[in-house]
């Protein structure tokens, strides 16, 4: 931040489809209630059609391209740690299966108020958490109260909370005034959970269905300290908790993480109230190189891994192995950092460099098949998406034309690309660079090329604002457009340093507005608008590509269903052979 099996374009034709069918009928509804789900448990659409678990007691080994930091979502940001929390927890939502729109899972149905301040989840009956701990509603608010009373070195690494909900309890700024939060409080009223917001927003309920906000076992969380998060360093130093005793009330519970031999082994919850891991033992296995894990494949040693390079999947599907391409719900983009370079101050500039990359070749040449242009910032699936915005076709005179009446003529850029990375949304970084640079340089503009690892100066760079141009991306967490452009712009002090401008503070505050909105037509319209504006009057980045990742298993693995969100499940995963 996420599908077709690329052996049967049909099924891409299903989940593409589902997901744009889930996203209109959520924009055109208009409704205050969800409907009450079933008590199924999660996974259970993805059941592979026909043949059963060679092996029930058997276990499932999954390549891992990294460590996880530790196993307490809340404190987590990074991929890995949040794929092995989703097997371990749940939260009050889910996503269902292949899509990024909310279904019931702790929860099993909820109402907003008119306001859209007050949700009301009723909590699902008969649940316990790996320690026998049961799920109430009680237990719901300890969780959200824990999340919201964090301090210290807790408060700094709870950056899924401050992110989405802002402050935290009794946070002052350097200032001494108060940090804005979107929560305000929960409250246990049988078995019902009562959250009230300090404001409508749109992030509801989609953000609950996050690992970050996953439900937690408050004893397990109180006998192992799980909130002495200490700072040392550079570093953090986590408890207990999160490093030996994490205790969701999902399909999967942790046995033990070894690190001598990079591996995180989970093993069936056999009073998981839903259907039942078809596999006992989930292991995941650290391969941080993307070709070990491939010759691990093809060894047999591990029976799948993400993100394989696009470059490889004709030759795994003709191995014999199923590469399965999730729908594009990303977004990569040439990033203009208003305020470094003085000439990037002029929308006129900014719309030449848009004008001189020729997307479309590049989104033909280099990324794989269903990755398209993208208009805007985020997929034509999300809210407030719109096709009547100010666009930029490869036109590399009218980008000579626009530097010239900008007295730019003879513009020179330093244009940042990372190393040491591959993205869902960016396979190559150096491949993107190599092209767009051929393109910034054919209409005059001179290229500095500055390239660093991504965790070794690239991404602290780009957010020091030290770039002119560079190259990012973003792979939604749910389905709203904040989660998108809010993210992005909503802070002035954001990495494209909007605050420079006079419309930074504009759309920053437009942003906060249209997320308020309760009633979800008028919060569409106010998308729109927004999106129109971005591409026409602001342009403080150029939306490049929306490109579909993909997940690799072996050829006798069934029940997989591959996520928009990269939220992928792995209880209903098993063997065949």
């Amino acid at each position: 931040m996420k599908r077709h099996l690329w052996l049967g374009a049909g099924l891409a034709g299903v989940l593409v489809l589902g997901l744009t069918a889930c996203a209109s009928s959520s924009r055109d509804a208009g409704t205050t209630t969800a409907a009450s789900g079933s008590a199924q448990a999660s996974g259970s659409a993805g059941e592979g059609s026909g043949g059963q678990p060679a092996n029930p007691d058997g276990q499932f080994v999954f390549g891992a391209a990294g460590a996880p930091s530790m196993f307490d979502p809340l404190y987590a940001t990074d991929g890995e740690t949040f794929r092995v929390a989703r097997q371990i927890n749940e939260g009050l939502i889910r996503f269902k299966p292949g899509t990024a729109d909310p279904e019931p899972a702790l929860a099993t149905d909820w109402e907003q108020s008119t306001d859209g301040k007050t949700w009301t989840f009723t909590i699902r009956e008969g649940v316990t958490f790996h320690d026998g701990t049961p799920v109430d509603a009680a237990a719901v608010c300890f969780n959200l109260d824990r999340m919201y009373n964090q301090t210290g070195a807790g408060a700094t690494q709870a950056q899924y909370w401050s992110d989405v909900m802002g402050g935290f309890k009794n946070q002052v700024d350097d200032a001494g005034q108060p940090v804005p939060s979107v929560y305000s409080s929960c409250t246990a009223e049988g078995n019902k959970a009562v959250i009230a917001l300090t404001t409508s927003t749109s992030k509801f309920p989609g953000v609950l269905g996050l690992p970050s906000y996953s439900i937690q076992s408050p004893t397990a969380l109180q006998q192992y300290d799980a909130n002495n998060v200490v700072a040392q360093g550079d570093s953090f130093v986590y408890p207990a908790y999160a490093t030996e005793h994490p205790t969701g009330a999902g399909p999967y519970k942790f046995q033990a993480y070894d690190k001598a031999n990079n591996t995180v082994t989970l093993v069936r919850n056999d009073d998981y109230y839903g259907e039942k891991a078809k596999t006992k033992t989930l292991i995941f296995k650290i391969i941080p190189d993307e070709t070990a894990r491939k010759q691990e494949l093809q060894a047999g040693t591990i029976d799948g891994y993400d993100f394989p390079s696009p470059a490889d999947w004709d030759g795994l599907t003709g191995a014999g192995f199923n590469v399965e391409v999730r729908p594009a719900f990303n977004v990569m983009y040439l990033g203009m950092t208003q305020g470094t370079n003085p000439a990037l101050a002029d929308l006129k500039v900014r719309q030449a460099i848009a004008y001189a990359l020729n997307r479309e070749q590049f989104v033909q040449s280099q990324l794989p098949d269903g990755a398209k242009v993208a208009d805007i910032f985020y997929p034509d699936t999300v809210d407030g998406w719109t096709d009547d915005v100010t666009k930029y076709p490869y036109d590399p005179e009218k980008a000579k034309q626009l530097l010239a009446e900008a007295g730019q003529s003879n513009l020179t850029v330093n244009f940042w690309w990372p190393t040491e990375v591959s993205r869902p949304y960016m396979p190559d970084p150096k491949s993107v660079f190599t092209a767009f640079k051929a393109d910034l340089e054919a209409v005059g503009i001179t290229v500095n090329e500055i390239s660093k690892p991504w965790n070794g100066g690239y991404l602290d760079g780009v957010e020091a604002h030290d770039a002119d141009l560079f190259l990012l991306g973003w792979t939604g967490d749910y389905n709203t457009p904040d989660n998108f452009i809010g993210t992005f712009f909503t802070r002035t002090d954001n990495r494209f340093n909007t605050g420079t401008q006079p419309w930074g503070a504009t759309l920053s505050e437009a942003l906060k507005q249209a997320d308020a909105i309760p009633d979800p037509d008028q919060r569409n319209a106010a998308y729109v608008k927004i999106n129109q504006d971005l591409m026409g009057t602001y342009l403080p980045a150029v939306p490049i590509s929306h490109s579909p990742p993909a997940i690799v298993v072996a050829g006798d693995v069934e029940g997989l269903v591959a996520s928009p969100l990269t939220d992928e499940r792995f209880s209903t995963v098993y063997k065949t052979s």
